[in-house]
């Protein structure tokens, strides 16, 4: 199968179903009263982190989402179905998008969020039986369920990184310490998705290991293959970052790596890192020692510097169990830290947004156009084909100081109030 990290699609959750206007009409009941059932509620969308996937090729044939609309309200206080919720399986790490603000990151196999509410259902006439109203000739519409234009990112979850030049050994190492069989070849870009490896580190622990492909200078600006794939090490604990020994000029291949680690849109060299000359089973005993020297001229003092040679198994043990070490300090802080309330499972803290005040305008002579989030959220329940309908929806706007406004600019019998979802004459 393909592998696929990044996804758009369009999800819509399911309408609610309408209220029914209704009247008892049993032969021996003398003026039967409303008895319209309330609409159902429509269905969620509803993304689920599962082990079983591990790319998001499904969403490059499935481009929209929907879930089932309510059932419509029916006579004698009938209640219309719910509709099915859309249960939608993702691979864990997937991180979803609604532009740019973060609905959901799902880390843990399970985890389950609501991407788009249904919309409620609408209210049926005997809903609004009162001691004024005695006979109701009138029910709500259902509202809208949520549409969203997501991008779905996929982020492997792995604690160690690896980093480094095309062709500069990464693969080779997975193989060789890992469960991983990744292709590998003696020339760049061998490596065109990510791999994944469990390695066991005997008597000490295990860790999961990525093989980033390859980066060259300007991956962080879109050019090669590394934009699309620096994202895999934003969850890493550590970066491992191989420099080919066999180069000409190691300082330059090392930097060049740096410098697209540090313009990724998160800058990824405040996170610990391990530096190895790789292949230094092809390099001259003196030509390494200079190498050696000249990288540890340039390296911050917080980075180590292992020599190793994959196909000779020569230094990897050392660099995997100091790589394990810093793996499990990272866990124990992260274990440690007291996680922001609602942010336990990967999701975003979302603040209530304030609420949009009502708002008058003006737009002809005898249309007067009225807006805010209260004003919208009656007028979806209205229908503005049914005059009972819109004196509840004027009873509201007159709590509200709607009416109020409309009379202080001018309004007069015959001019027409606009909405979001109809309109009405004054």
């Amino acid at each position: 199968m393909k592998f696929i990290d990044v996804a758009a699609v369009e999800v819509r959750a399911g309408d609610g179903g309408n209220g029914r206007t209704s009247f008892r009409h049993e032969k021996f009941v003398d003026r039967g009263g409303p008895d319209g059932g309330d609409g159902g509620n429509g269905g969620n969308v509803v993304f689920v982190a599962s082990r079983n996937q591990n790319t998001l090729m499904a969403f490059r044939f499935q481009k929209e989402l929907a879930a089932q609309d309510g059932g419509n309200g029916d006579k004698t206080r009938r209640h219309g179905r719910r509709g099915r919720d859309l249960i939608v399986e993702v691979p864990v790490g997937t991180a979803v998008y609604d532009g740019d603000l973060l609905l959901c990151d799902l880390i843990t196999d399970t985890q389950t969020a609501i991407i788009a509410k249904g919309g409620r259902g609408g209210f049926g006439n005997a809903h609004f039986i009162s001691s004024v109203r005695q006979a109701p000739k009138f029910a709500e519409p259902g509202g809208k369920g949520e549409q969203r234009s997501l991008r779905l990112e996929l982020k492997l979850i792995a604690d160690v990184g690896l980093v480094g030049l095309p062709n500069a050994g990464k693969s080779t190492f997975l193989s060789v310490v890992s469960n991983a069989k990744p292709e590998i070849a003696d020339y760049p870009f061998t490596t065109l998705t990510p791999n994944l490896g469990v390695v066991d580190v005997k008597g000490a622990g295990s860790m999961l290991v990525a093989d980033i492909p390859g980066l060259i200078e300007g991956a962080a600006i879109g050019k090669g293959l590394g934009d699309e794939f620096l994202r895999h090490v934003e969850r890493t604990a550590v970066l491992f970052h191989l420099v080919d020994a066999t180069s000409a000029d190691v300082t330059t291949d090392y930097r060049v790596i740096q410098k697209e680690l540090a313009e990724y849109k998160i800058d990824l060299t405040t996170k610990r890192q391990i530096v190895a000359l790789s292949k230094i089973d092809l390099v001259a005993e003196k030509e390494l020692k200079s190498k050696v020297a000249a990288l540890k001229k340039i390296l911050p003092k917080s980075e180590e510097l292992f020599q190793i040679s994959s196909q000779a198994h020569a230094g990897t043990k050392e660099a995997l169990y100091r790589l394990l070490d810093l793996v499990q300090h990272y866990r124990r802080e992260e274990l440690a830290k007291e996680p922001e309330p609602g942010t336990e499972l990967g999701l975003p803290v979302l603040r209530l947004a304030e609420e949009k005040p009502w708002k008058i305008e003006q737009t002809s002579k005898e249309l007067y156009y009225i807006t805010g989030d209260r004003v919208d959220k009656f007028a979806a329940r209205t229908d503005f084909n049914n005059e009972e309908s819109i004196q509840r929806y004027r009873s509201i706007l007159k709590k509200m100081g709607v009416v109020h406004g409309l009379l202080r600019q001018g309004i007069e019998p015959g001019h027409h109030v606009k909405t979001n979802y109809g309109q009405f004459e004054w």
